[in-house]
């Protein structure tokens, strides 16, 4: 698949969201007021609304309304470079650069010359990219930077996994809950589930 041109045009629409935001930072007395702080709660409610959009979209075949969370979501990211524009920290355009760099960084068999790149299975593509990441930011086998805001069983789940990726067991079922939820997590990924989405999943079913 061939990159999009520069002509995209996704681009005028997304310049002409910065500049709607641009003003309403000028103009509109509440907007003016917002930090990066404050802004917080409202970045993890359209999470959130987006996660369920998707559980929803799933569900019914209808994925209009994750158009709209994605929305709701973009404003929050493009609310914080606005926000970071003002102070002269960062731009929209770092943001894109920043993580356009990194997925050419980490998807050396797709932007570079790699030898042995074409077909690759998900797998082994998921283990370059970890150990690209560990390589980047330093090898940790423990919760070391995971944000600790993470849901519960994400949390775990992630921190399993860096102990698996350092050849570490995975630790001993004990008798309080934590350690048998710990225990849970761990066999979900054993059999390659992933426990977050599935409590969710059975949660919903519940009616």
């Amino acid at each position: 698949m061939s990159e999009p041109s520069a002509a995209d045009p996704a681009d005028g629409a997304v310049a002409e969201f910065v500049a709607v935001m641009r003003r309403l930072r000028a103009e509109c007395p509440w907007k003016q007021e917002q930090t990066h702080r404050s802004l917080v709660r409202y970045l993890l409610e359209e999470t959130y609304e987006t996660v369920d959009a998707i559980d929803d979209a799933e569900t019914s075949g209808d994925f209009g309304h994750l158009a709209e969370e994605l929305g709701d979501l973009l404003l929050q990211v493009v609310f914080h470079a606005v926000i970071a524009e003002e102070r002269g920290d960062f731009d929209l355009d770092d943001v894109a650069r920043g993580i356009t760099a990194k997925m050419r960084r980490r998807n050396p068999h797709v932007f570079a010359e790699e030898e042995g790149g074409e077909g690759l299975t998900a797998a082994e593509v998921d283990r370059r990219w970890q150990a690209i990441k560990a390589t980047e930011r330093g090898a940790d086998s423990g919760v070391g930077d995971l944000p600790s805001a993470l849901p519960a069983l994400l949390y775990a789940d992630k921190a399993l996994a860096r102990r698996e990726r350092a050849g570490q067991p995975a630790p001993a079922v004990g008798d309080d809950i934590g350690e048998r939820l710990l225990g849970l997590v761990a066999e979900a990924r054993a059999s390659g589930t992933d426990p977050e989405q599935a409590l969710r999943d059975a949660v919903r079913r519940l009616g």
